[in-house]
């Protein structure tokens, strides 16, 4: 089952805009501060908090629509008016092309989005918005031709796992060992 493109009453899902860094600081800086941020993120609240404006407004642009190589979608609350009044969520694909190294330093079999930095906030969970923020990133995925997508989830995070097989991803037994745990693969096909 891929995720449905039904978004929730309240919310919108779309690309950040190159100039948001300040909104994508503060996602990400929130993210950290999660309880299982440990478990979730390779990155440290502590390190990112200490990263200069320059950093974060080249990852936005980096990331920003209209950018082929990586996208970062968001999940904002709308008012009655339409106006945006924050966000709530985020996933950015990234393109890995065949014949390159990973993050984890393994060689890419084959040109694919790998999903990362997913998080939602407390309140927003289990109401359709992480659903309505896959389906939006597969959506741009298969936009810029690629026909699978994987992820990484840290075996001792049995939520988000649940999430993803519930979705569609399946596991593939591929693991990488990091300081923390074991981060296990999941993929999905697109074509």
């Amino acid at each position: 089952m891929h995720p449905s493109m039904s978004v929730p009453e309240g919310y919108v899902i779309r690309s950040i805009r190159a100039e948001e860094w300040r909104e994508v600081r503060e996602l990400r800086l929130a993210a950290l501060r999660d309880p299982i941020a440990h478990l979730a993120f390779l990155e440290r609240y502590e390190d990112a908090v200490e990263r200069s404006d320059a950093y974060w407004k080249e990852r936005t642009e980096g990331a920003a629509e209209g950018v082929r190589e990586r996208q970062q979608i968001v999940a904002e609350v709308v008012g009655d008016d339409g106006r945006g009044e924050g966000w709530v969520g985020s996933v950015t694909v990234l393109v890995e092309e065949a014949g390159v190294r990973d993050y984890f330093g393994e060689m890419v079999e084959r040109r694919q989005g790998h999903l990362v930095g997913v998080f939602l906030r407390e309140g927003h969970r289990g109401k359709g918005v992480g659903e309505a923020l896959f389906a939006a990133a597969l959506a741009w995925a298969r936009e810029v031709g690629l026909q699978r997508v994987r992820l990484f989830v840290h075996e001792g995070n049995g939520r988000a796992a649940a999430f993803y097989r519930r979705i569609g991803f399946v596991g593939t037994g591929v693991a990488v060992q990091k300081d923390s745990g074991r981060e296990l693969e999941y993929v999905l096909e697109l074509a």
